[in-house]
């Protein structure tokens, strides 16, 4: 099994939303302004004997601008950047594939940089959370234009014969194939959260977080809320969970949008981890 990580470009926002509260005026410091930062969006393309796995699919590569897919709320708040090369299809075929040599896609949940280039995938099964899916489309039809859940790329999606894999609520957790289990989170960051857990020969135990965890800051010392969140609770429980698992297997932990932590990582241009 082999782990290539894909660099998919770049958002710009505010840190709070990151870390809620992360920038706040004080007595001392009446006038203190809030950061503007850019985090990494990422995927993970996993070469495995029993069929190629995708987790997460970045941004549609035609997200920005005027008539862009991503609603103006979101071209707002979270503008992406990344050139040609960061574009999905374009990463994998730097890897000699295309989206019909992928089996399986996991899309932690259906947000706007998670789950961009779902429409490429037609023969793919897309394995995502049941609530997240039921929330999305109800965004969808009824047109909720502030929904972190982009109308116009589901549009497409609803144009299509795609093979969705709905992961029930009262699942638990699903081995995919040998050394790859998809962790039914449930609701917290969004209404229906997957994370993947990996067990590779040079790293050992990996946990692809997503936007479970946003941030080493909102994992250590101890968990911290993003500014924005479905569920607070389940945020709190999801994290548990995932630090549980970690300290059990010996494991690292990888997060959806640690800048920091995402320059330090072999990306698919580099090589891959085995």
């Amino acid at each position: 099994m082999k782990m290539h990580v894909l660099d998919l470009g770049r958002l710009h926002l505010d840190s709070n939303i990151i870390v809620g509260g992360a920038v706040s005026a004080t007595r001392s410091a009446p006038a203190q302004t809030t950061q503007w930062i850019e985090i990494p969006v990422s995927g993970y393309c996993i070469d495995h004997p029993d069929g190629r796995i995708l987790f997460d699919l970045g941004c549609h590569p035609k997200a920005m601008g005027p008539g862009g897919r991503w609603q103006e709320h979101l071209q707002e708040i979270c503008p992406y950047s990344g050139g040609e090369e960061c574009d999905l299809p374009n990463r994998l075929e730097q890897l000699g594939l295309g989206p019909n040599d992928i089996r399986y896609a996991v899309i932690s949940h259906l947000h706007n940089d998670h789950a961009g280039c779902v429409e490429f995938f037609r023969k793919t099964q897309l394995i995502v959370h049941e609530d997240e899916f039921s929330a999305a489309f109800r965004a969808y039809g009824l047109r909720q234009k502030e929904s972190p859940y982009v109308l116009k790329d589901m549009a497409e999606w609803a144009k299509q014969d795609l093979t969705w894999r709905l992961v029930e609520r009262d699942e638990g957790d699903i081995e995919l194939a040998e050394g790859v289990e998809i962790l039914n989170l449930g609701v917290g960051h969004a209404w229906g959260m997957l994370a993947l857990h990996l067990r590779l020969k040079e790293l050992g135990s990996v946990i692809l977080a997503s936007d479970a965890i946003y941030s080493r800051a909102n994992y250590e010392p101890a968990t911290r809320l993003p500014g924005f969140y479905i569920d607070g609770k389940g945020y709190k429980r999801a994290v548990d969970r995932i630090r549980q698992i970690a300290t059990r297997h010996h494991g690292q932990v990888w997060f959806g949008h640690d800048a920091e932590q995402f320059a330090a990582v072999r990306k698919s241009t580099e090589g891959y981890y085995e």
